[in-house]
């Protein structure tokens, strides 16, 4: 499949939460911390604010880097969740619409303070897979 872009920088708002994340989660690399604030973006019922996401930090990675061995299903991903908004599945929304849920889910991720450990974000995922969203009573 084709990916929605070929290269991802990210703003220097979202480099200073992932290294906050990092410093939390002990994941130490931007991709993998990438790929969980994307699907955390998408399970959201809202659409992400149109708002422009600038582009001004040094971190910058390629599709494949982002993707992995799960590229495919993520663009696929991408393309449900646009058609399920409504949106155009066209290269153009699909790279706007990947960069606000990628900036949203960073965001998202960097201000949930109960996100101090890696074990407290499988918690988050695995709550929110299994439907008691919101109960972290056990985290």
């Amino acid at each position: 499949m084709e990916p929605p872009v070929d290269r991802i920088r990210l703003s220097q708002t979202a480099k200073d939460q992932l290294s906050k994340l990092k410093r939390q989660t002990k994941i130490d690399r931007w991709n993998v911390l990438c790929r969980w604030a994307f699907c955390r973006s998408l399970c959201e019922a809202t659409t992400p604010s149109p708002v422009p996401v600038p582009a001004d930090s040094n971190v910058e990675l390629s599709w494949q880097v982002f993707g992995g061995e799960l590229g495919d299903f993520l663009i696929a991903a991408l393309k449900q969740r646009c058609q399920n908004d409504g949106l155009g599945c066209d290269k153009e929304t699909l790279a706007q619409q990947f960069r606000l849920h990628l900036h949203r889910g960073i965001g998202y991720l960097a201000g949930d303070p109960d996100l101090k450990r890696i074990e407290n974000l499988i918690h988050l995922v695995t709550s929110q897979v299994g439907g008691t969203k919101g109960d972290r009573s056990n985290i």
